[in-house]
């Protein structure tokens, strides 16, 4: 595991703002010490030949000032470090969140679980890397060759038996990490495991209840909780080992120091002012990379999220580099503008090795109720996909003349196959997004989708409280309500009338029918003969296993 991961800080503006206040406090921490250690040795030598109080004053002066200097130091680096924490989770949440948003059909390898556990406790880890460890490793590399090069100048013997000696320490950080490394790994993984058995249990609950298999889970939930427990047990354990093995190190390159000037006071070789400054310099040679150890194994959890939260980024921007861009693909280049309508021409779109359509080409004016159908797997859902920036396609597609950019969705409304509820009323989730519209809107996107409850009617997550046919309506209530309150040129439908019964799809489609003769114009899928029905034009796609 890398001691800095170069990607962090490169990527974080507030990452980089800590390094530099981190560095001024260094400075600071290691000048005030030095004159601690300089006033303390030169105060007590004094008052041993048998200096007055008149002259000592100034002395005791310098340690009390030194001593505050050094400790507002130590809250300035809680201050740094906590705020640089929450402003670095801050802006690698942002950056996740905008990277998933682009991609509701999610990421590949990163599974809901392990997102969910990467944004919550994963990134909350960060706390311990900015808190504890990068402030003790700032001091290392800023602070520590300051005071070496003190004490080398007060006693070139003494400095050299540091140079010597404190490498040793960073070669067993070295080894002890190398270990940590992939016991931490496994912990992630482990609490990744854990957090997507539980959730598949509490998604899959009802289910479970319903066909009487719900106590079997808890010895699954309860193996997945004994793995965790096991590997975190070895990663303290290894902790403790380090912390044991660091200290002893330490101890060991100062009891050097210590004997080497012991002996020479005895001999007469150094004087005790020199010996006594180095004594107090020493320790404070050996306390950051000490600090760093103990603060390592704490920090690793962070850094293993923060290198997750990476490669989801990196995964997220391979997947825009393949959405829709037809700049430099001939056909989209060779198709001329309509004034009026969504032309869609050369679609392609792959997923893996199996090519779910190429070549697809599309016309719809203003007015119409387009009507895609066909079996599963037909490609109806990664249609829809594609226009909206969500998957891997090539291709061009134009709305009323100007290229529809991948992510440029301003002028299209949308709902898919699943209703994406959140906690709150219906209302709340009708207008989200747009809840300075019209009140009337939300009244008539009600009345469109065919929503006949009360609008200040509480929901649970997930929009619990509501049946699978009461949840889409809502949802195709909120694409509806989308484009009145944006006047909006497209409306996508994905299998709105899947939980309907016929006569609701029947009135639906009469809805549907209503918005287009607006000016609009509506793409629905559907495996439904009621909406197919009433549509001006039906595509039927067909499945392709090429």
């Amino acid at each position: 595991m890398r001691p800095l991961d170069p990607r962090l800080i490169r990527r974080s503006r507030a990452a980089r703002a800590f390094l530099v206040a981190g560095g001024g406090l260094a400075l600071v921490q290691a000048a005030s010490t030095i004159a601690f250690a300089w006033a303390l040795a030169t105060l007590v030598t004094g008052l041993i030949d048998g200096m007055r109080m008149p002259r000592a004053w100034p002395l005791l002066a310098i340690l009390v000032v030194a001593a505050s200097v050094r400790a507002l130091a130590a809250w300035g680096w809680d201050l740094v470090g906590s705020s640089g924490a929450m402003r670095v989770k801050a802006e690698l949440r942002t950056e996740l969140l905008t990277a998933l948003e682009s991609r509701p059909t999610g990421v590949p390898g990163f599974p809901t679980a392990r997102v969910a556990t990467l944004l919550g406790a994963g990134l909350d880890a960060l706390d311990a890397y900015f808190g504890t460890y990068l402030p003790q490793l700032v001091l290392t590399v800023v602070a520590t060759p300051v005071l070496i090069v003190t004490v080398w100048i007060a006693d070139p013997l003494s400095g050299l038996v540091l140079v010597i000696v404190l490498p040793l320490i960073p070669i067993f950080m070295a080894l002890i990490g190398m270990a940590t490394e992939v016991v931490q790994r496994r912990q992630w993984e482990s609490l990744a495991s854990l957090s997507r058995g539980f959730l598949e249990v509490v998604g899959g609950l009802s289910t479970l209840v319903a066909f009487g298999r719900a106590e079997r889970q808890a010895a699954r939930i309860r193996a997945v909780t004994d793995d965790y427990r096991s590997r975190t047990m070895k990663v303290l354990r290894i902790t403790f080992l380090s912390g044991f093995t660091l200290e002893f190190a330490a101890s060991l390159s100062v009891a050097l120091v210590a004997v080497s000037i012991g002996l020479r006071l005895v001999g007469g070789d150094m004087t005790l002012v020199a010996g006594l400054f180095v004594l107090v310099l020493a320790p404070e040679v050996f306390l950051p990379l000490r600090n760093v150890g103990a603060a390592f194994h704490a920090s690793a959890a962070g850094v293993t999220a923060s290198g997750d939260a990476f490669d989801l980024l990196a995964a997220a921007r391979e997947h825009r580099r393949g959405r829709v861009d037809g700049g430099n693909d001939p056909a989209s280049v060779a198709m001329g503008p309509s004034a009026d309508g969504l032309v869609i021409d050369g679609l392609t779109l792959r997923h893996g090795e199996r090519t779910v359509f190429d070549g697809f080409g599309l016309e719809a004016r203003s007015g119409e109720v387009v009507a895609i159908t066909g079996e599963s797997g037909s490609g109806k859902s990664s249609l829809f996909a594609a226009l909206l920036g969500f998957a891997h396609a090539s291709g061009g597609v134009m709305l009323d003349g100007f290229r529809l950019e991948p992510g440029d969705r301003s002028a299209i409304a949308w709902a898919g196959q699943t209703p994406s509820l959140l906690a709150g009323t219906i209302e709340t989730n009708v207008r989200l997004g747009d809840e300075g519209a019209d009140p009337a809107l939300l009244a008539r996107a009600l009345d469109l989708a065919g929503v006949e409850l009360d609008p200040s009617r509480v929901l649970g997550p997930g929009g619990a409280g509501l049946s699978g046919g009461q949840a889409q309506r809502v949802a195709t209530a909120r694409a509806m309500h989308r484009l009145l309150a944006r006047d909006g040129r497209l409306l996508l439908l994905d299998e709105p009338a899947s939980a309907q019964d016929e006569a609701r799809e029947l009135r639906l489609a009469r809805r549907l029918r209503e918005l287009a003769s607006e000016g609009r114009i509506v793409l629905v899928t559907t495996h439904r003969a009621g909406l197919a029905e009433i549509a001006d034009r039906r595509i039927d796609l067909a499945v392709t296993y090429a």
